[in-house]
This record gives C-alpha cells, structure tokens and sequence, in this order.
C-alpha cells in the first residue's frame, strides 16, 4: 500500500504512539482514535503539520466508529487494557470492541486492517486476557479474513509497563517478588520494533490474512528479566520467590481492596499492581512458538535489551539520569 489514510484505535498509548509516528515517516496521513482527542494531542508534532488528526470515538459505539473511518484506506486497532474496570472488561475492549471495528472497516471499503493482539491468545485459556485476545483474533478475521494478527510478547521501551513499573518498585522497596518463582519465561520486543512491524504489514500485500508471532532476539526468565534491570539501575535487592496460590491470594485481596473505590470514584483509583488474572497469565510462557512468522520474516533485524534499557531506565539509579552507568554488563 501507498501512503494513505490509516486510522490508528489506541494510538494514544505507550504502543500507539510510536506507530503513529513510524506511519508518518512512511508518508501516510494518520487519525489517532481515542475516547478524548486531548491525549492524542502528543502525537501532532511526529508528522507535518496536518499529517496526524486526533479523532474521537467510542469502540462501544459503532456509529461513532464508522464515523471515525470514514475515508480510511488502513485501519490499525491498537485498543487494549491490562486489567478491567467498571464497563472496560477484557471482553467488551479485546472482543467485541475489536469486532465492531473491523465490521465497521469493512463495511467502509477499507483495503487493509491489522489488529495488535497478544502472543499467548486463545480463545479456550484459562486467562480472561488471553481468551478475550483469541476471541477479539476471530471476530475480527470474521468480519475481515484479510486482516493481519500481530502478536507482540512484552513490549519494553521508554514508556513500557514491565520495567518501569518493577524499577520504580525497587527505589523504595528492599525486595522484589518473583511470582511462581520467577521461572516463566518472556522473549522482550522493542517498541519501536513492533512498530516498525505495523509499518511494514501495510506496505507489503503478501501479509494480508497472515499471523505474526513477534519476540525480541532473547528469552528470558522472569528472574533474568529483574536481575538485568537491578543490573541497569545500579541496584540491589533481594528476589523472593512467592509460589502461585499465594499470588493468587494476595491480587485478590488487592481487588477486594480496589472494587468499592472504584465504583465510586474510577478516575481516581490506582492501578492494581497485580490481579489474578494476571497471576493466571504468568504460568504460562510467553515466548515465540517455534516455526511461527516473526519480525525476520518481516525484514526487520530485533533490537536487544541490552542496548535500550539504559537508556530509560538511568532516572531510577540513584543520582537519577546523573548517575554514571553501572561497570557490569546489564545482560
């Protein structure tokens, strides 16, 4: 495909956002789709002026989907959440929001649509998460056989969920939990990889109908996984390992803790730092299943951790960003 209209869904979050950006530098005009324009405000500098138009919408309401994809030649749903609240439950964001978007798109005439779902998706787990991931996969290949499924282990970058979250933990915390003992596996992918993977799937039409498995070029335990960031951010602390069944215990007294606050007032209540859904995940690996497409089978070479994580995760040794990097070898 040329350079045309794409319509990102999600392109305000931390993925969003660099594929917003790779689609810019490939020339297409970009719509960033969100529930309120002012977050996708970020995204206008990364193209010429006019190139990237935040538009609002509701992946709950059709109307307003169609509406948004009016013109489009590409559509990229990007929409996802981590844990549920109130009326964003994993079914209505990963499942049927992933399906009204691509009815919409083609009832639309768009020529092209990429969903963004997750290594791990199967419409029969055990995991809320990954079954809404699988069951989004097949309302969209329902309602668009053509479109391409790309499934990212966990994204790491300046903004990531995974690193930031567990430094920032070991700032203040003198331990750090290894849930089932540390021992599930990941294989990390860089932001900008992924997104460069988006780019790619529009611009080459052997994709259309294909799935991508995409992992960055390690495999790492969860354990190996916090010892490199304590490696990068100069730090020490003690990893404890805490068996599944207490895990699951402690996320559920967390939600019980969250569930009356969050009804009340939602916009104020913090995210919880681990659910039992999430405890479910993590006894699965979460890795590239051997044979499947990934990123070489799109031309594009993985990025390691070793080279990024220094350079976001600097503020969190002590000095912050000041501080002079760590002797040792982070992998």
């Amino acid at each position: 495909m040329g350079p045309g209209v794409v319509t990102v869904f999600g392109g305000s979050g931390f993925v969003g956002r660099h594929v917003v950006q790779a689609l810019a530098r490939q020339g297409a005009r970009v719509r960033v789709v969100c529930r309120r324009t002012e977050e996708a405000l970020v995204c206008k500098p990364m193209g010429d002026v006019g190139q990237i138009v935040p538009v609002a919408a509701n992946i709950r309401d059709e109307s307003s989907i169609a509406a948004a994809l009016q013109g489009s030649d590409a559509v990229v749903n990007l929409v996802g959440i981590l844990y549920e609240r109130g009326r964003q439950t994993f079914d209505a964001v990963h499942h049927q929001g992933a399906g009204a978007i691509a009815r919409q798109a083609a009832k639309a005439g768009v020529r092209q649509f990429v969903q963004i779902s997750a290594i791990g998706a199967d419409s029969g787990s055990d995991s809320a998460y990954a079954r809404s991931k699988g069951l989004g996969e097949a309302a969209v290949r329902d309602a668009f056989p053509a479109a391409v499924i790309l499934r990212p282990s966990i994204v790491f970058g300046p903004e990531d969920d995974f690193f930031n979250r567990f430094a920032a933990m070991a700032r203040i915390a003198p331990v750090l939990p290894l849930i089932g003992g540390g021992l599930t596996r990941f294989q990390p992918v860089y932001v900008c990889d992924l997104a460069a993977a988006v780019a790619r799937t529009l611009s080459d039409a052997s994709c259309a109908g294909r799935i991508f498995e995409l992992g960055g070029p390690g495999i790492y335990s969860f354990r190996a996984l916090l010892e490199t960031m304590l490696v990068v951010i100069d730090r020490k602390r003690l990893l404890v390992p805490v068996p599944f069944w207490l895990a699951t215990a402690k996320a559920a007294m967390i939600e019980w803790a969250l569930a009356v606050p969050a009804m009340i007032v939602p916009a104020f209540v913090p995210a919880p730092p681990i659910t039992r859904d999430q405890v479910r995940l993590l006894r699965h690996d979460n890795v590239v299943p051997e044979g499947a497409d990934g990123l070489a089978a799109l031309g594009i070479e993985p990025t390691g951790l070793d080279v990024i994580l220094p350079t976001y995760l600097a503020r969190y040794r002590r000095g912050g960003g000041h501080a002079s990097a760590p002797t040792e070898s982070p992998v």
